[in-house]
């Protein structure tokens, strides 16, 4: 008789000497600004690179300013487990220090606009031919080349030009909601492409320039609305999705909201109409079949809106989750992170801050050999690292 093993978690010790991660050794130069630069690095930062972010001196990243300081929360979401350097490629002794550290490192990345890099002196060709096996990462908003190369872009440009923002909108009532998601995606594609670089470094022991632009992010993670529109000749809307996936939200007694994903299998609204107490439920013709459901969509949700607000929504997720509906409260950042799950994965670490303070964010989601990263540093104030990494104390 097989036994059950006890959970087996081990910590990830943080930066500094760790083996255990699998970027450790792999020394990252970024020149990013805002978020999608940053990202990036983070997410190479998160699984074990030494980044080093190389900041404008006095103002470092744009995305620091905050209330006449340098600490942003924005900065400090996609910045931690980095060191930090001020140099000014510009003046000559700065930019003679930044080539020896391109000679030493595995990838260098930039989101600047097109053409500003050159300018800087830090251009994919000139970088490369000071070390021939670097990584090189350009982040764009529309690309390098093409007639929109030149356009600003900003998260909610790249949504809506990457046919992402019309899918979010609600039309009688257009307004952008949510994060960030094109900054964040195109970090994650720039991350994604640098580590298959680095792997092909492995076997040809040459860099190799990564490109990607925000548009081109977005409209591959809008894939399926594309995919759509190529295959079927269907355009999607905002209600295509939901309804297709039978997803609803339900307002309950206590104001609160709850979410239910029903999906396909007959099992989930069979278990619904006992749990909502209507058992002839999927005898209407509105909840007769999927397809009916999906037709009908509005009809499901006037029947089914007064019954969820009748009870609290502990009440609703305690009844739905026993009877195997998938479901889930509408949670804020700090109800997950007081709920049972989340601190049972340590969502949430933490570590000494920089102003006293510790500094406390969400771990990497990646765990390796049942390794979960638990530590971290803090995001850097700007050129705390100038003495250790180029032998001068910051400005």
């Amino acid at each position: 008789m097989c036994q059950k093993q006890p959970e087996r978690v081990q910590k990830m010790t943080g930066l500094g000497g760790n083996m255990g991660l699998p970027l450790a050794g792999v020394r990252v130069l970024e020149m990013g600004t805002f978020i999608t630069g940053p990202a990036a690095g983070m997410m190479l930062a998160d699984l074990g690179a030494e980044v080093i972010k190389v900041e404008q001196t006095g103002t470092g990243d744009p995305f620091r300013a905050f209330r006449g300081g340098l600490y942003a929360p924005h900065f400090q979401t996609y910045n931690r487990n980095k060191k930090s350097i001020t140099l000014d490629t510009r003046k000559p002794e700065d930019l003679a220090a930044f080539d020896q550290l391109v000679a030493t490192a595995d990838v260098f990345i930039q989101n600047f606009r097109p053409g500003v890099a050159k300018k800087l002196g830090v251009d994919a060709e000139r970088l490369r031919g000071l070390n021939d096996r670097l990584i090189y990462a350009a982040i764009s908003g529309f690309g390098q080349t093409g007639p929109d190369r030149d356009r600003p872009a900003f998260d909610t440009v790249a949504q809506a030009a990457g046919g992402f923002l019309r899918l979010l909108l609600n039309p009688f009532r257009p307004r952008v909601v949510g994060p960030a998601i094109a900054d964040a995606v195109t970090g994650i594609y720039t991350a994604q492409g640098i580590l298959a670089a680095l792997y092909q470094r492995a076997q040809t022991a040459r860099g190799v320039t990564v490109e990607t632009s925000m548009l081109e992010a977005v409209s591959y993670f809008n894939i399926d609305d594309f995919t759509h529109l190529l295959s079927a000749d269907q355009v999607m809307d905002c209600w295509s999705r939901p309804h297709v996936s039978q997803s609803y939200v339900f307002e309950c007694s206590d104001g609160k909201w709850i979410a239910l994903h029903m999906s396909s299998p007959p099992k989930f609204w069979e278990n619904l109409a006992t749990a909502v107490g209507q058992p002839d439920m999927l005898s209407q013709s509105a909840f007769e079949s999927r397809d009916a459901r999906i037709a009908h969509y509005e009809d499901v949700v006037a029947f089914l809106a007064p019954i969820f607000a009748t009870r609290s929504q502990a009440d609703w997720h305690q009844q739905l989750t026993a009877l195997e509906v998938p479901n889930s409260p509408v949670m804020s950042s700090a109800e997950v992170l007081d709920s049972p799950q989340a601190r049972h994965l340590e969502l949430m670490v933490s570590a000494p801050g920089v102003d006293g303070k510790p500094f406390r964010t969400i771990r990497s989601p990646l765990s390796f050999d049942g390794a979960r990263p638990l530590a971290v540093t803090a995001p850097p104030l700007l050129g705390a690292d100038n003495k250790d990494v180029l032998g001068r104390t910051p400005e």
